[in-house]
């Protein structure tokens, strides 16, 4: 699978990884999601929980989740596939650059995960705990995944 683009993305996320919020949203992934294996990328000082999908949305073979938090409770989980499909679901600052977000949770959407500020979207996840983001997550990405289609990626109300 290739890895993802580099994205243009000048916002970063505030405070140090949150490696107790990242074992919290590995533990979930593994309850929650038959097709999903959730490992760290550094046991003891993790950057990143990777996800890796046996398979991904519409024709995509292959996918992965790269999950950040911090210890301010800002995230990413950004969703990338084998066609080269890029959305991500994030929570931070962003100097008011997302013309359509009033808050600080936004969404990403395909195929690029675009950071300009039109194509950028208010996220339908408000949540704020790891495990409640991270089942809104993951209940969005399987009924977008049985519906075969991208739309239903952004269009929870109230997830999980």
């Amino acid at each position: 699978m290739r890895d993802s683009p580099d994205q243009a993305e000048t916002h970063t996320l505030r405070g140090a990884t949150d490696r107790p919020a990242l074992l919290t949203i590995r533990d979930v992934v593994e309850e929650m999601e038959p097709l999903a294996t959730a490992e760290l990328d550094d046991y003891l000082h993790p950057s990143v929980l990777e996800v890796v999908l046996d398979d991904g949305l519409c024709v995509a073979d292959e996918a992965r989740i790269d999950i950040q938090w911090t210890t301010r409770d800002d995230y990413k989980f950004h969703y990338t596939d084998t066609e080269g499909m890029n959305l991500r679901w994030g929570k931070h600052l962003h100097a008011g650059d997302y013309i359509h977000v009033s808050g600080l949770e936004h969404y990403h959407p395909p195929p690029n995960a675009s950071s300009d500020p039109n194509d950028v979207e208010a996220s339908c996840i408000t949540q704020s705990p790891e495990e409640l983001v991270t089942r809104a997550v993951l209940k969005l990405w399987r009924v977008a995944y049985h519906t075969d289609s991208y739309e239903p990626l952004n269009a929870g109300r109230n997830p999980p």
